[in-house]
């Protein structure tokens, strides 16, 4: 009766999203008018394909924004090495600018379709993959139904569940697990994961370590870093990363505050969603603080009480310019942003006291010094201020952070060997087909 009761919720689910199908046009507008969609691209959100599939077998990767990408595009180059297609969908128009500049020849992207049943059967029959890798939580319903109603494996890689998400689908046990019964494997990044997706029905579950510590550092442009350390100059920096609402103007007030110790500090703030500039410009101009933009091309200007890096994908630049860095989403309940890349880039990691999304990563990093966590804005002017007052120390904290993360390297490798099993008959179902068409070709 249970099995009965969560199928007919699921059906009930993608009913209800025939309905919303009319409507998807508007949506999806409303989001290209906030700059969370290509416009140019509008059509792949319908399933509609702007590339064709060059023959081979195919495998779908998908992985929603910036860090899922940087993350998966080490495995991803693997894939191509074993001469997969990879068609590689994200939902994220940032996603989709590193995806256009790193992912390898052999692979193409895509904007993900939504997931309503036109779309991804749409979506699913042109590119007819016959594999399919979700990056960390992507859990889409109807697109898991169209694909067991196919018959196409579907692995969870490098998959995390947080405290706040399991809870939600414990309160649908019965259709989470008939919903993840068909999922065929499940790599998670800590045991803690693993045991979570085990509780909601996944039936394989594996720990393989966080594939983001063995993600490869983003290139950073040398005259880029040039021209940013000149106009810099000897002035004291520091960076708040990846920033969320409300944050920016913690860190707004932490930057009057500094000024008394520091009276030309330049803060340099990195929003997460760099379309929230104009309403970031308006709280900073508010407090009285002078800002330029990275948008307009600008650079640090000797007044300057502000940098606003709102831009896309030049984390790393800044990374390299600082001492040391807030990471955003960490003041405000999202749960924090993921701290490896500032540390393994050598800008001491600073955070606030909401990390549940990175909880293993912060605790890891905590328990050898390598990170110090700031409960409000009086805390983060003081610890910025030793910071900037104490090089060796700096120093003292980014040697630990790097010894942290370095013992969880092999994630990589761990994932690849736990998807050969899958991958391998799929490489000779692709050779006995190409032996098949030249024997029809010369038949």
């Amino acid at each position: 009766m249970s099995d009965f009761v969560s199928r007919l919720a699921l059906s009930t689910y993608n009913i209800a999203g025939l309905a919303l199908v009319p409507f998807s046009g508007l949506f999806l507008h409303w989001r290209a008018r906030k700059g969370k969609e290509d416009r140019k691209r509008l059509r792949e959100r319908y399933g509609i394909a702007s590339a064709e599939p060059d023959g081979r077998v195919c495998v779908w990767v998908h992985a929603a924004s910036l860090g899922e990408t940087r993350a998966v595009l080490p495995l991803v180059r693997r894939l191509v090495d074993m001469q997969f297609q990879v068609v590689f969908t994200t939902v994220t128009v940032a996603a989709a600018s590193i995806a256009a500049l790193e992912l390898p020849k052999g692979a193409v992207h895509q904007f993900a379709s939504l997931d309503l049943r036109p779309f991804v059967a749409r979506f699913l029959k042109h590119w007819q993959p016959a594999l399919a890798l979700f990056v960390e939580s992507e859990l889409w319903p109807t697109t898991m139904l169209e694909l067991r109603r196919r018959n196409i494996a579907q692995i969870l890689v490098n998959a995390r569940m947080s405290e706040r998400t399991f809870s939600r689908w414990r309160k649908n046990e019965r259709i989470s697990h008939t919903l993840f019964e068909n999922v065929s494997l499940c790599i998670s990044q800590t045991e803690e994961d693993a045991t979570r997706f085990r509780d909601l029905g996944f039936p394989s579950v594996i720990n393989s370590g966080n594939l983001k510590f063995d993600a490869e550092l983003p290139e950073v442009e040398s005259l880029d870093l040039s021209r940013v350390q000149t106009a810099i100059g000897r002035r004291p920096v520091w960076l708040a990363a990846s920033t969320h609402d409300r944050e920016e103007l913690i860190v707004g007030k932490a930057h009057r505050n500094l000024k008394q110790y520091f009276p030309n500090v330049l803060t340099i703030i990195a929003p997460r969603h760099p379309d929230r500039a104009p309403e970031i410009l308006k709280q900073l101009g508010e407090l009285g603080l002078s800002v330029s933009q990275r948008s307009r091309n600008a650079l640090p200007q000797p007044n300057d009480d502000i940098y606003l890096a709102d831009s896309i994908g030049e984390l790393a630049l800044f990374y390299s310019v600082v001492p040391c860095s807030l990471i955003g989403g960490s003041l405000v309940p999202h749960g924090g942003q993921n701290p490896i890349e500032p540390a393994r880039l050598g800008s001491a990691v600073l955070h606030g006291p909401n990390v549940a999304n990175f909880a293993n990563i912060y605790e890891t990093l905590a328990a050898q010094g390598g990170c110090v966590c700031v409960r409000n804005s009086e805390e983060l002017v003081r610890r910025i201020a030793e910071l900037l007052n104490d090089p060796q120390r700096v120093a003292k904290m980014t040697k630990a952070a790097s010894a942290a993360l370095e013992q969880y390297s092999g994630a990589l490798d761990r994932t690849h060997r736990a998807l050969l099993p899958y991958l391998n008959p799929l490489i000779v179902a692709g050779r006995l087909k190409d032996v098949e068409t030249r024997d029809n070709a010369g038949a």
